[in-house]
C-alpha cells in the first residue's frame, strides 16, 4: 500500500478525494464551509513545505502535534468539494510502514527510537478514540502506482508545461462513480487473467479506501513532485493511463500479446524514475 504520509519529499505522488460538503458532519461542515470562502488558502507547495519545516528540528518532529484545519478545494458542477489534508493522521500511517521500509542504521538516524515510540504510543490512543478515521490524501514516493491509473481514463488527463516561474502540471480527475466503476472492470479482467499479484493486491486496496467516500465526490491523481525530475518531453508523452486501460482491455479480449506490449511500455517508462532514485 502506498505510503499516506506527511513526511513528504519533493518527489511525491497523490491520489486525493474530494468530498462535497454535505458529506461533512456538523460542525466540521460549516468549519468548511467558511474555510472555502478564505481568499488566501495554502496551495500544495505549502502542504510540502510545512511537512518538510518538520524535520528541520532536532530531535525531528516526526508528526505535528495538532491536526491540521486546512484543506484543499476545489468547486464541482457548482458544489464546493474538500479534501482534508489531515497531516497528522498520514504522518502516523506513514511511520507505520517506514520501519519496514528503511534499514534499521538509516531509520534510527532519520527517527531516533525514542521518537518512534514516543510517536507510537500516541498514534494508539489516539486510534483508540478515532477508530473509522482514514484519510484522504495517499502519498507514493518516485511512482505512480500502477493501480491508481486504473482510477482515470487518457481523456481526464489534463498537462501544462509550465514556465520559468511556476513548474509544469500533469493530472487526472474522474467522478467517484467512475473511479469505482473501472476498479470493479479491472478487478473482474485481472482475476479472469491471473490468479493474483501486486496490481489485483493494490486495486483490491484502493477500492476498499474508495467505498469509504462520498459517491459524488471527485478523484484525483496528482504527479506531485515527479514533474520536477521528469524531462519535458517525458511528461508530455506519458499517457500511463492509457497504457493501463489497453492493458485491462486486451485481457479482457484474451489477447495477451496487446497485454503484453502495454505493460513494456508502462515498464520501460517507469524504470527511467527508478533509475533517477538509485541516482540520488
Amino acid at each position: 500500500m502506498p505510503k499516506v504520509s506527511s513526511v513528504s519529499v519533493p518527489y511525491a505522488t497523490y491520489l486525493r478525494v474530494y468530498e462535497p460538503l454535505g458529506a461533512f458532519p456538523e460542525p466540521e461542515r460549516t468549519h468548511w464551509a467558511r474555510y472555502a470562502r478564505r481568499p488566501d488558502r495554502p496551495s500544495y507547495q505549502d502542504e510540502l513545505h510545512r511537512s518538510l519545516a518538520g524535520l528541520l528540528p532536532t530531535p525531528p518532529i516526526a508528526v505535528p502535534v495538532h491536526e491540521s484545519s486546512d484543506a484543499f478545494v476545489l468547486e464541482v458542477d457548482g458544489v464546493i468539494c474538500v479534501c482534508p489534508w489531515r497531516t497528522r493522521l498520514r504522518g502516523w500511517q506513514a511511520l507505520d510502514e517506514l520501519t519496514e521500509e528503511l534499514p534499521a542504521p538509516v531509520l534510527d538516524a532519520v527517527l531516533p527510537p525514542v521518537v518512534r515510540r514516543q510517536v507510537a504510543q500516541d498514534y494508539e490512543r489516539w486510534l483508540a478514540r478515532n477508530p473509522d478515521a482514514r484519510p484522504w490524501i495517499r502519498t507514493a514516493t518516485w511512482q505512480v502506482p500502477l493501480n491508481w491509473f486504473v482510477l482515470v481514463s487518457d481523456e481526464e488527463r489534463r498537462y501544462e508545461k509550465g514556465t520559468h516561474e511556476v513548474p509544469p502540471m500533469l493530472r487526472y480527475r474522474t467522478p467517484m462513480v467512475q473511479a469505482r466503476r473501472r476498479v470493479a472492470r479491472g478487478l473482474r479482467a485481472l482475476k479472469d487473467a491471473v490468479d493474483e499479484g501486486p496490481l489485483i493486491d493494490g486495486l483490491v486496496d484502493v477500492g476498499r479506501w474508495l467505498e469509504e467516500f462520498h459517491p459524488r465526490s471527485l478523484v484525483e491523481l496528482d504527479y506531485g513532485g515527479l514533474v520536477h525530475i521528469l524531462p519535458a518531453g517525458a511528461l508530455e508523452d506519458d499517457h500511463s493511463a492509457a497504457d493501463v486501460a489497453e492493458g485491462i482491455e486486451a485481457l479482457r479480449h484474451g489477447d495477451g500479446a496487446t497485454a503484453g506490449e502495454a505493460y513494456g511500455r508502462l515498464v520501460e517508462r517507469w524504470r527511467s524514475v527508478r533509475d533517477l532514485r538509485s541516482a540520488n
